[in-house]
């Protein structure tokens, strides 16, 4: 087990390369406004958006979803409005679901020049979408609990003894990461190999909450002995001095998981949006390594695509798994199927 505060991820060095974006190739359109929908939590997302706003004189009008229907719902909102959209720019902390939005055509070819930087596993070869830096999947610990520590993401499923299940949690995996890491995991088992996984977690009688924010809390509080969280939720929680660890999941040689996962932010734009030129100016701009280092200070991503990570990071690595993205997707209606019937009794 790898007990972790602040690490530099390998991800940086074996998935992306560096450089530093062009600028971008549009000038602002009549219209002085850019509609975007984005599943990003608005504490980190509104200073990017008043960075775009002082430097382009474009105003931004973004759309958030609530915690708990987080990415899920404004996909599907984005799918409804799709003969006649309403958005110009879609930014997810996630990939399968901006891959659901680039099969249904409400993403539309564009290559920012922003995104030459950025290596070839991030860039869609349609233009559809392009993917910069992202978060990890972790377990923050309670210090103060007397419950062993977990060491994998297996331990939901067998839970190590003298665990109370009731003081263990994870966000409900039919939203946001929590349901992308279900696809992931049909994609890398098999459909019935990882519904087990997810049954066992239900017969455990793990406690399932809204979403990471809300595993973060009841963890911090001391109302949960361990949950599975994001990094960025993690960091929050580091940053107040609370009694917590973070602990990277699958570090060693043994077991199904081969490591932690990681969850990239992508950015695509809306075909047919009412501001098109002005959406390509925000997705240069959220593609920019510029914008990339902002949201590694304000801690939103802690595995940047280029340049240098989080300064209070200390030197080290991260096992990470190896995510087929397209198979992940491939499996993305089975697995929210699955999880709809798990989890929404």
């Amino acid at each position: 087990m790898r007990q972790w505060r602040l690490l530099v991820a390998a991800f940086v060095v074996a998935t992306m390369a560096a450089g530093c974006a062009p600028a971008s190739s549009g000038t602002p359109a009549a219209s002085d406004e850019v509609i975007i929908y984005t599943s990003v939590d608005q504490v980190f997302a509104d200073p990017v958006f008043k960075a775009f706003e002082t430097k382009t004189g474009v105003k931004v009008r973004a759309v958030y979803d609530a915690e708990a229907a987080k990415t899920t719902g404004l996909v599907n909102r984005l799918i409804a409005e799709k003969a006649r959209p309403r958005a110009d720019v879609w930014w997810s902390g996630e990939v399968v679901q901006t891959l659901k939005l680039a099969e249904r055509a409400v993403l539309a070819p564009y290559s920012s020049p922003s995104a030459l930087s950025l290596p070839a596993s991030l860039r869609d070869p349609a233009a559809l979408w392009t993917g910069f830096g992202g978060r990890a999947r972790v377990f923050l610990y309670n210090t103060t609990s007397k419950a062993p520590a977990p060491s994998s993401l297996g331990d939901l499923a067998t839970l190590p003894a003298g665990t109370d299940p009731r003081r263990v949690a994870m966000a409900n995996p039919v939203f946001g990461t929590a349901a992308t890491q279900a696809a992931i995991l049909y994609a890398a088992w098999s459909p019935a190999k990882a519904r087990e996984y997810y049954d066992a977690i239900v017969r455990n009688g793990v406690t399932v909450v809204e979403g990471n924010g809300d595993v973060r809390d009841k963890v911090v509080s001391g109302e949960l002995d361990w949950g599975l969280t994001d990094t960025d939720d993690a960091l929050g929680a580091i940053e107040k001095d609370a009694s917590v660890l973070v602990i990277v999941p699958d570090q060693g040689d043994a077991g199904d998981f081969g490591g932690a996962f990681v969850m990239p932010n992508t950015v695509g734009l809306v075909a047919g949006g009412p501001n098109a030129a002005n959406g390509k100016l925000l997705v240069d701009y959220l593609l920019s390594a510029e914008n990339e280092q902002a949201l590694v200070r304000e801690s939103w991503i802690q595995f940047p695509a280029r340049g240098v990570p989080d300064a209070r990071f200390e030197a080290g690595t991260v096992r990470f798994a190896p995510v087929d993205w397209p198979k992940a997707f491939a499996e993305l209606d089975k697995s929210a199927a699955d999880m709809k019937e798990l989890f929404l009794r």
